[in-house]
C-alpha cells in the first residue's frame, strides 16, 4: 500500500496559467519526489493598465511517499 501527501503551493508567472501551474511543479519538485498530480484549485490575475501582469494559481501537488 503507498501513502499519498499534498501539499498547496502559490505560483505565478508573466506569461500564462499553464506557466504558473508548471513553475508550481518544478519549485515543488527541488524538495519533494515522486509528483504524481497537480489539482489546480484557484486562478487569479493581477491587471495594470487593462492588460495582465501575472497570472497566478493555487494548486495541490499530490506525491507519494517513500517506503
Amino acid at each position: 500500500m503507498s501513502i499519498a501527501k499534498v501539499v498547496e503551493v502559490l505560483a505565478q508567472s508573466e506569461e500564462s496559467w499553464e506557466a504558473a501551474a508548471q513553475a508550481a511543479v518544478a519549485h515543488a519538485a527541488k524538495t519533494v519526489r515522486n509528483i504524481e498530480h497537480i489539482y489546480i484549485e484557484n486562478f487569479q490575475a493581477v491587471v495594470e493598465d487593462e492588460r495582465i501582469t501575472q497570472y497566478r494559481v493555487n494548486a495541490k501537488i499530490t506525491f507519494v511517499v517513500e517506503d
